[in-house]
């Protein structure tokens, strides 16, 4: 059995084909799934053969509300949900003048050990489905009785430690026949995994409508150098900072010869400011901030 929520519209549209079923008929189910209608008897122009078919290869994988937690000073409330394994995640609904917004979970637990953090505990226990992290915002809706128009990857797990599943998740939830929300509205926080970041910000092309944003390599580097200047100047660690910079030039032409003096172990203060000034006057503006 499949979790529709994980397909995307082309996807159902070629299995429509492959049971020999019109593929229009995708449409109408996800039309039916998104106004809330989580069983295929209820889908009433949907014709009883094929609801059949989808009841045999299909489920609508909504998660159950065990519990409400409510803030006492405004209207944020936790949700406390039972995933189909009976395992438990979280998300939080927030109110706003300019709408609602969700905190939503990527995995069970986490693996990535910040000590301020409750849900990497008991570690990682498994990574959710672009399909079930779709759907904490459809039954968050379901139970505010609103619109949720922003959402924030903020929950319980590090997205990028579930990339494939959240760029998946990213498409989904942004897919007009969808929740139709647009990416300028979905923030994604992460720990740090440097090469999952710049796979993030290659990848801006395929996951933009022409009126989102996602920021490019160039930028990262822009925002990164004042950061490293200013740590130099506290005294931080020079390798962990030298790192992450090294990484975020991989690829780019003309930073062979900067990468080199990045990778040593024993990069001095003194070299990585060299480094930064040199990036900054000499390579080229087109490869640096595109």
């Amino acid at each position: 059995m499949y979790n529709i929520l994980n397909f995307t519209l082309e996807e159902l549209q070629d299995w429509m084909k492959e049971n020999k079923e019109s593929a229009f008929r995708a449409k109408q189910v996800f039309s039916w799934i998104y106004k809330d209608v989580w069983n295929f008897d209820d889908m009433k122009n949907i014709p009883g053969t094929l609801k059949e078919k989808l009841k045999e290869s299909f489920i609508i994988d909504i998660p159950k509300i065990v519990e409400v937690y409510e803030s006492n000073v405004d209207d944020t409330k936790k949700l406390l949900l039972s995933m189909q394994d009976n395992n438990l995640i979280e998300c939080v609904l927030m109110k706003y003048k300019h709408g609602n917004s969700i905190c939503v979970s990527t995995q069970v637990g986490c693996r990535m050990g910040c000590k301020f953090c409750a849900s990497t505990i008991g570690g990682r226990i498994r990574d959710l489905s672009s399909g079930e992290i779709l759907a904490q915002i459809m039954v968050a809706q379901r139970y505010l009785g609103e619109r949720i128009s922003n959402v924030v990857l903020m929950g319980s797990g590090e997205p990028l430690d579930n990339f494939d599943n959240v760029i998946k998740f990213l498409k989904l939830v942004n897919a007009e026949y969808g929740l139709n929300i647009g990416q300028r509205h979905i923030t994604l926080s992460t720990c740090g995994i440097v090469p999952k970041i710049i796979e993030l910000a290659d990848l801006k092309n395929k996951l933009n409508d022409e009126n989102s944003k996602v920021i490019s390599r160039g930028e990262i580097i822009k925002s990164y150098i004042p950061y490293v200047q200013e740590e130099l100047e506290k005294g931080s660690n020079v390798h962990m900072l030298a790192s992450p910079l090294h990484s975020l030039l991989q690829g780019q032409t003309g930073s062979r010869k900067y990468k080199q003096l990045l990778s040593s172990a024993n990069v001095k203060k003194d070299t990585l400011i060299q480094i930064l000034n040199v990036i900054l006057e000499t390579m080229p503006q087109d490869i640096l901030w595109n």
